[in-house]
């Protein structure tokens, strides 16, 4: 049996928690841009957390179900509705065959997760249903779900209605959103002064602002050191012999707006990088509507291996409350 997709809503996508592994082809990680919430959303109706769900992204599908299943959705408070009537978000309950779901419109956030018992069975892509639509990979055919779509549903035995993720263990980002940075290799090459300025400046989101990437914008442009550009980088002192990207880098084209690269950005290129949002503030990124002011705040290594370890501290947290 399978959910009848009568309205796609306007980015929505098949997410589990991505293909990591083949960066070294040029295939991106994919997967939940907020991957702690697609993690609650699937045990919340008795999914192992590595179940796909869908992923919308500031409008909501509209979701016919063919039988009977357990729902939740989280991350954004995108307010769920069943036949019209309003279901809680991060809050597991019931939804019969015949049954249809919807969504109220985007309070906060920017992303909701959205799991059903059983998950989203979709085939495996390399692994993973993570819909990467750069590449035509994953999910459905590679792209978003669209209006008569069946999204198979694979066998699950769904969980208690009712059972919910305490405020406690929901984590959203606040506002101004603050996002940790480790410097990194390249570094060098802007002035002290810019460096200062990166971090002192309150930025805000740009509208260009995707699973690829989200560009900011509002600070002061960045200076750099002199320096004779090596053969091949170009005339830009922003652009550098081509390097690799990891995920959370920061790249600064031309030195002016930076971007923090995301789940589904290519895996190297010409733009020289300042440095990397922590894995752990990571999921806030895909949390950040257009024009959200932000502060991104400097950290080292040992700062960010402790914020990693409480992460995986509260996912565990969030195991065991809903075990």
């Amino acid at each position: 049996m399978a959910i009848k997709v009568l309205n796609p809503g306007l980015a929505t996508t098949v997410q589990d928690q991505g293909r990591p592994g083949y960066f070294h082809l040029g295939i991106p990680v994919s997967g939940a841009m907020d991957s702690y919430a697609l993690t609650a959303a699937n045990l919340l109706v008795g999914n192992p957390a590595t179940a796909a769900g869908l992923e919308a992204v500031f409008l909501g599908p509209q979701l016919e179900f063919q039988r009977d299943a357990t729902v939740a959705i989280t991350g954004a408070d995108l307010p769920p509705k069943l036949d019209g009537e309003p279901r809680p978000g991060w809050t597991a309950f019931k939804v019969r065959a015949g049954q249809v779901l919807s969504f109220d419109y985007l309070k906060s956030g920017a992303r909701a997760y959205i799991a059903v018992s059983g998950g989203i069975d979709t085939p495996l892509a390399l692994g993973s249903r993570s819909t990467y639509a750069l590449g035509a990979l994953g999910g459905m055919h590679g792209r978003a779900i669209a209006a008569g779509d069946l999204l198979p549903m694979g066998d699950g035995p769904g969980a208690d209605d009712g059972r919910s993720v305490a405020p406690t263990l929901r984590r959203m980002p606040g506002n101004p959103a603050e996002l940790r940075v480790l410097p990194g290799l390249y570094w060098r090459l802007i002035t002290e002064q810019a460096g200062r300025n990166f971090f002192d400046d309150e930025w805000k989101v740009a509208p260009e602002a995707d699973r690829i990437g989200y560009r900011f914008r509002g600070g002061r442009p960045f200076s750099f050191e002199p320096r004779e550009q090596p053969f091949g980088a170009g005339s830009d002192p922003s652009n550098i012999v081509d390097g690799c990207y990891q995920y959370g880098s920061i790249q600064v084209p031309g030195g002016s707006e930076p971007i923090v690269l995301h789940r589904d950005a290519v895996s190297g290129g010409g733009y020289f990088t300042l440095g990397a949002v922590i894995s752990a503030d990571m999921d806030l990124v895909g949390q950040l509507q257009p024009h959200t002011p932000t502060r991104f705040v400097k950290v080292d290594m040992q700062a960010a291996l402790a914020a990693r370890k409480e992460r995986a501290a509260q996912i565990a947290r969030l195991h065991d409350a809903l075990s």
